[in-house]
């Protein structure tokens, strides 16, 4: 997979050492269909049919993103009222780690039912502050939990055992000739509980270490852009 070098975007995560890694992101990748199972995405794909979104030609899928838009944002300007984020885990690469961090995908809804990776290149993706290193947290990683409420109220919830393991991801990473300083990965996300309002003016998504009680956040307002002229 080929991918478009522009100009980097720096990210900056705080390690529960004390320490600071820095990235500059040359290589964003959203990972999308990729629930653990397989049968599931498979009925996850029907369903989106019906709504009119394109089906993926393979999944576990892999988009390619422009790099600018992975943020540390506190704020999402949107042109429409049909935006939505999505919770995910994100894995970053330095230049002698490999890290992870919490992750929301912010899409755009009504662009989605023309391409998915157009949609993705609508908005930015949301990446925490704080982050651990995948080797800390390896061992246990179907235990992390992901949470996101949007608007305040809880819109997904589970663990990380429902996704395509951060391993798999470095792997295939590794296979495409990705896996180098400054990739970052999304992971795709966890189902959204049935009859809840997606699109809100307000977005938090988490990852939480049961084992140590540690959480890892995002947290953005959505704005309006003002209406074109002309």
């Amino acid at each position: 997979m080929s991918t478009v070098r522009t100009q980097a975007t720096t990210l900056s995560f705080d390690l529960p050492d004390g320490s600071v890694a820095e990235v500059a992101v040359t290589t964003l990748l959203n990972g999308g269909y990729a629930g653990r199972s397989q049968e599931d995405v498979a009925a996850h794909v029907r369903e989106l049919a019906e709504l009119g979104v394109p089906a993926p030609s393979v999944t576990p899928s892999l988009y390619p993103v422009s790099p600018y838009l992975a943020q540390q944002t506190s704020t999402v300007p949107a042109q429409h009222g049909k935006t939505s984020g999505e919770a995910e885990w994100a894995l970053v690469v330095t230049d002698s780690d490999v890290l992870l961090t919490v992750a929301c995908d912010h899409t755009d809804r009504a662009l989605e039912v023309h391409g998915v990776a157009w949609s993705k290149n609508a908005g930015p993706d949301v990446l925490g502050r704080k982050a651990w290193r995948l080797a800390d947290v390896a061992d246990r990683i179907d235990s992390i939990e992901l949470t996101a409420w949007a608007g305040g109220v809880e819109i997904q919830r589970g663990t990380l055992a429902e996704l395509l393991t951060p391993r798999y991801w470095v792997d295939r990473l590794e296979e495409l000739g990705l896996l180098a300083p400054g990739t970052v990965l999304l992971s795709g996300t966890i189902p959204m509980h049935h009859g809840v309002d997606q699109f809100a003016s307000r977005w938090r998504v988490e990852l939480r270490d049961p084992a140590t009680g540690d959480v890892l956040d995002c947290d953005y307002e959505v704005t309006r852009l003002p209406d074109p002229i002309g």
